[in-house]
């Protein structure tokens, strides 16, 4: 069987940063066979200018939105940039399936190896079938009042089906769960069947992305009426409870999921503590998901990174969608990130970027370090 070795100037298992002592052995196949010291043997192998690393994991994908490459402007705010996706579908099923295929071979050109893919179609379904991309599938559901609940988890548990194609044909390596779209789009009833549909699995928010998401549950009021009169509404439909978003939602869910809270840009310390202490109370697992370029391509803003850190949040990261990104590559998240936080530890971006993403999703056992025996696919920074 052949062999493949790697040496670089810099080497980053999963979990630690090495310089060009280490030696990546692979088979053909891609299996890790060795993590060598390169001192006494291979000296002599071409050392790459770059850090290789495991594959990436793209913890945040809209992948069906494609079709909106340089469609909508950067920097028009989000509640703007939500009246566009709403309003801007007049594209073919061929656009919107060639883009499709586009970003799919984009993101594996690149190095990713795992997406966490929001969806409220079964557009991908046949680009799916057929990518080695592992994908979790989060079939996001909107329902914005308790009267159309019932109507609107059905079309959303139709659009589940159609997605779970894979259960015989890919294995563990796909994965369709129905999950909430956002804390401005999902009533009180909609909520409590979420928590029950999802128990004990992996699931997805966007928490708090704006501020006008906590201005919402705590008056009842702000920048998201606009949002709601595109469907009809003059006022809130969620309850006003005087809290902030996060505060005001995560307690519904309660049956020992794993959540990724997305984006997290108006999160303040206090919904921090909040949500891990309800984490703990109730056995669910947090994941803070950041999305850099997408942030600063909707609201010229980013995530508290380094608030998140010190409190020991689990972080990972992700691209968005085409809608609200120059590109998809968790390499150019990374570089932003470096960019705006300097003195933040590189090793533990590549963390976030890897084995932290594997870990969250589940597939540790195969992708996020280099480790014997695992496949876990090839990236270079």
């Amino acid at each position: 069987m052949g062999v493949e070795k790697y040496r670089a100037t810099g080497l980053f298992d999963g979990t630690k940063l090495y310089g060009s002592e280490k030696i990546l052995i692979m088979d053909q196949n891609g299996m890790v066979l060795d993590l060598q010291d390169a001192e006494g043997s291979d000296l002599d192998l071409p050392i790459e200018p770059n850090i290789l690393m495991p594959g990436l994991i793209n913890a945040h994908c809209h992948l069906e939105l494609s079709h909106l490459k340089d469609v909508i402007p950067p920097h028009t705010g989000l509640i703007e940039f939500l009246c566009s996706v709403v309003t801007k579908r007049d594209f073919s099923p061929e656009r919107i399936q060639l883009a499709i295929e586009q970003a799919e071979a984009e993101m594996a050109a690149g190095g990713i190896v795992a997406v966490g893919d929001i969806g409220n179609t079964a557009d991908t379904l046949r680009v799916k079938s057929r990518s080695k991309i592992w994908w979790q599938n989060f079939v996001e559901v909107l329902s914005f009042t308790d009267e159309n609940s019932d109507t609107q988890m059905k079309h959303y548990a139709d659009v589940q089906t159609q997605l779970q194609w894979d259960a015989i044909q890919s294995g563990n390596r796909y994965r369709t769960v129905m999950v909430p779209h956002a804390p401005y789009s999902i009533s009180p009833k909609t909520f409590r069947a979420l928590n029950e549909a999802s128990a004990h699995q992996i699931i997805s928010i966007h928490n708090q992305e704006h501020p006008a998401e906590n201005d919402l549950y705590q008056t009842g009021g702000g920048a998201y009426l606009a949002l709601f009169s595109i469907f009809g509404m003059r006022e809130s439909p969620f309850p006003v409870t005087g809290k902030n978003s996060l505060a005001s939602v995560l307690p519904y869910f309660t049956k020992g999921q794993t959540i990724f809270l997305v984006h997290n840009t108006s999160t303040t310390e206090a919904d921090i503590d909040f949500a891990m202490e309800h984490a703990r109370l109730h056995q669910l697992q947090l994941i803070w998901c950041l999305c850099p370029n997408a942030n600063l391509y909707i609201e010229n803003k980013l995530p508290p990174l380094e608030l998140l850190h010190q409190k020991g949040c689990r972080m990972v990261v992700g691209t968005d969608s085409y809608s609200s990104n120059w590109q998809l590559s968790i390499q150019a998240e990374i570089n932003t990130l470096r960019k705006h936080y300097p003195d933040f530890p590189l090793e533990v971006l590549l963390q976030m970027a890897t084995r932290n993403g594997a870990i969250a999703l589940g597939w540790d056992d195969q992708l996020g370090s280099f480790e014997k025996g695992k496949k876990p696919g090839l990236a270079r920074l």
